[in-house]
């Protein structure tokens, strides 16, 4: 949920890459996640704005994203402010993003590794269980 538009990829690859996960089921959540993204992104802008005591930029992601196909180098003049206030933003607000999702998921994940274990004993139990 990384502010950059196109950083995501590339960071969702080096983190399942690092961490050994599932490529496939990575990228899927990845651009499941895209429009919580565009929208995560004006707030972010609106917050590092805020915390930078910046005017409030205008500005249009259709439009950012032609510049910077089309001139890289204009587009981090014209919009340089603005994706570094998204960087900020986002660093205030990661942290808590992180904790609200370890604490939601934890339960689930208890629950799945729990029933993994009851399913890996129950078949060493059974000596008739195809699993042995």
């Amino acid at each position: 949920m990384f502010p950059v538009l196109g950083t995501t990829t590339l960071l969702c690859f080096l983190a399942a890459l690092v961490l050994r996960l599932n490529q496939p089921i990575i990228h899927l959540v990845n651009q499941a996640l895209w429009p919580a993204q565009i929208s995560g992104i004006f707030g972010c802008v609106r917050l590092g704005e805020w915390v930078t005591g910046a005017t409030p930029a205008s500005f249009n992601l259709t439009r950012m994203h032609e510049v910077f196909w089309s001139k890289p180098s204009a587009f981090f003049q014209e919009f340089g402010a603005t994706v570094g206030h998204a960087v900020i933003g986002w660093s205030l607000l990661a942290p808590f993003c992180l904790l609200a999702v370890f604490y939601l998921t934890r339960p689930i994940l208890r629950a799945m590794n729990r029933l993994r274990a009851e399913a890996a004993a129950k078949a060493t139990a059974d000596p008739a269980h195809p699993l042995t």
